[in-house]
């Protein structure tokens, strides 16, 4: 999300990776690919988000498992995907109480599940199942929850928005203005200047959306621009940290250009938390 601070040479053919590090052309193709898809099913039976949002989280859910088991981590896999589908899926019809019932569950489970590999690595094992069920399908769920509303369709393109317009701002600033690094231990490629045009990006992004397809005051955009990408920034250092701590590149190769799903929904799954929350507030619901 923030953006590259070195770069490579300008005459490197476009098949190379980008100063970002990815082969762009692909990247791109690939992310306005997704994007259509997603905005087609808003526009049309917004219900269908969510079985987008349910498929995107299987997948994650299930790259993030294995590039734990690469590091000696064995997560719960198959209480950790049912559960998690469980999750979303509920949070349609019974939202929070739903979600959250489907959670504990899925905790109590992946406890027991456990027990057949015994005492050995115990914690570690279940504090990752717990980790993992958390981070992808209950953060995912408040992606779900966003379409609910009669004006759902406009939430979630708010939301999703927002986090494509703190990449692109990131990216662009970075790359033509980046020169202090922001996390030089976590992720070397990301600036200052590169946060500075995602907030930029975010903030002005925000309070278009929220004003013209929510009906929300500008300021309210605003903020919601803010807490987006803080959280999408967040959101990808951590991915970051994790990748380092268990010294892998990338989460998988689904998605050329990008790596794994799981690599894209880093900085998605805390900001659909922070979406549901602040829209919650500064737009009534309308059922």
């Amino acid at each position: 999300m923030g953006a590259p601070v070195t770069g490579s040479p300008a005459d490197v053919p476009a098949s190379k990776p980008s100063r970002a590090g990815r082969d762009l052309r692909s990247a791109i193709l690939v992310g306005v690919g997704l994007g259509a898809v997603i905005i087609v099913s808003l526009l049309t039976v917004r219900q269908t988000f969510i079985g987008i949002v349910a498929a995107a989280a299987a997948v994650s859910t299930w790259e993030l498992a294995n590039a734990f088991k690469k590091g000696g981590i064995n997560v719960a896999l198959w209480p950790a995907l049912i559960g998690g589908q469980a999750m979303i899926w509920l949070s349609w019809p019974l939202e929070r109480s739903g979600m959250m019932t489907a959670f504990v569950v899925t905790v109590l489970v992946c406890m027991i599940w456990r027990f057949r590999g015994g005492s050995d690595g115990y914690l570690r094992d279940l504090s990752a199942s717990v980790f993992t069920v958390a981070y992808v399908p209950l953060f995912a769920s408040f992606a779900a929850m966003l379409v609910v509303p009669e004006d759902g369709a406009g939430r979630a393109i708010a939301f999703l928005l927002g986090v494509v317009l703190s990449d692109v701002g990131g990216y662009a600033a970075g790359v033509f203005l980046g020169k202090h690094p922001m996390a030089p231990t976590i992720s070397p490629k990301k600036s200052w200047e590169g946060f500075a045009g995602s907030l930029v990006a975010g903030m002005v992004g925000g309070a278009i959306t929220v004003t013209t397809l929510l009906d929300g005051q500008w300021w309210h955009g605003v903020l919601f621009g803010a807490a987006i990408v803080v959280t999408a920034t967040a959101g990808d250092l951590v991915e970051s940290l994790i990748k380092r701590d268990l010294g892998i590149k990338d989460m998988g190769t689904l998605l050329p250009g990008h790596g794994g799903l799981m690599d894209r929904m880093d900085s998605l799954l805390p900001s659909a938390v922070a979406s549901w929350l602040l829209l919650h507030l500064f737009v009534p619901v309308v059922l």
